[in-house]
């Protein structure tokens, strides 16, 4: 019992650096492009992801699978955990706490974001194209703005705090100078990767993508 608890804990350790974590990166720098080239940026960048060879194969493999596991076997550590007062010196302790809350928080907030995307693109009520105007129409909104970068924020401080307990767990940083440096790295990434995520939602709610989608619903209603 307790060779399988480790090597799940290993695997879900593993799954959320790789490949989740350079899910996240990725899906950061695509919709950068919202803010630094506007909506055609943006649909470039779509439509190179999805110009990817054998990408729903990339998808369920890359990302809906590890992301399941990742996800619920996360969900069973924050259910059995304790809330680890003083295992660890405060900032830690506190980190703990944190992973586990940003977690559930990540969990919920990912499959939200992918129904009111990837999933309408599935069922047909939603192209491609249109993402730009649908994400315009979720950043417009105060309400869903908050919920977003609430959700953002979440899941980027459980990756970058989850890529430095992957490299204590797996002895890559061992002594506390090691682990201290990596810190203010995986720190640095939180910050960096959560930049590039707001300045994209203040993109989608500003003007260019309101004229985007102004265009697509002409354009249906004359259709």
């Amino acid at each position: 019992m307790k060779g399988n608890s480790y090597f799940s804990r290993k695997l879900h350790s593993l799954l959320g650096i790789i490949p989740l974590g350079g899910f996240i990166v990725v899906h950061g720098l695509t919709n950068y492009q919202a803010f630094e080239r506007g909506p055609e940026g943006f649909a470039k960048g779509v439509h190179f992801i999805n110009s990817l060879p054998v990408l729903p194969l990339l998808e369920i493999f890359g990302i809906y699978l590890p992301l399941l596991f990742h996800g619920i076997y996360g969900l069973y550590v924050a259910y059995q955990s304790n809330s680890n007062t003083g295992r660890f010196q405060y900032g830690r302790n506190w980190a703990f706490t944190a992973q586990r809350v940003t977690g559930v928080i990540t969990f919920v907030f990912v499959f939200w974001h992918v129904y009111q995307t990837r999933m309408q693109i599935y069922l047909g009520n939603l192209t491609h194209e249109e993402l730009g105007s649908t994400m315009n129409h979720i950043a417009s909104n105060p309400v869903y703005f908050v919920l977003y970068v609430i959700g953002v924020l979440a899941a980027i401080f459980h990756f970058s705090n989850g890529l430095w307990a992957f490299l204590v767990s797996w002895g890559i940083t061992i002594g506390p100078k090691a682990q201290r440096i990596s810190s203010y790295i995986c720190m640095g990434v939180f910050v960096i990767v959560s930049a590039l995520f707001i300045l994209s939602l203040v993109a989608f709610s500003g003007d260019e993508f309101k004229e985007a989608e102004n265009a697509a619903l002409a354009f249906t209603n004359i259709g």
